[in-house]
């Protein structure tokens, strides 16, 4: 299951973490981000224990999303040793989020 990530654990859950993060900016309101939630969550499954899969609500978290110029959702971070390392905006396939997560693991 994809965590949740807030402006209180973002940094020890994400930035600190010696692994690939994918973070996924939602909100309860936005039907495209409501569409990639099973995505994130079969990524979540798939990719235990190698990536963190976690998910940040814009609403509930504003900080966070400021942080990283969050302007359109849903907005899919990878982040690897604190830094951005890709970016994904909008409901796209999950292919397209195997094909990253491979190349930012080598």
């Amino acid at each position: 299951m994809a965590a949740e990530y807030t402006d209180a654990n973002f940094e020890e859950e994400v930035l600190k973490s010696d692994k690939l993060s994918i973070v996924d900016f939602w909100a309860e309101w936005c039907g495209p981000c409501l569409a990639l939630g099973p995505t994130i969550e079969a990524l979540a499954t798939e990719y235990e224990g190698k990536v963190n899969v976690g998910k940040v609500n814009v609403d509930n978290n504003p900080n966070t999303a400021m942080n990283y110029g969050i302007t359109s959702i849903p907005a899919v971070l990878f982040i690897k040793n604190g830094e951005v390392v890709d970016k994904q905006v909008g409901a796209v396939p999950k292919g397209v989020f195997d094909k990253k997560i491979e190349q930012h693991l080598s």
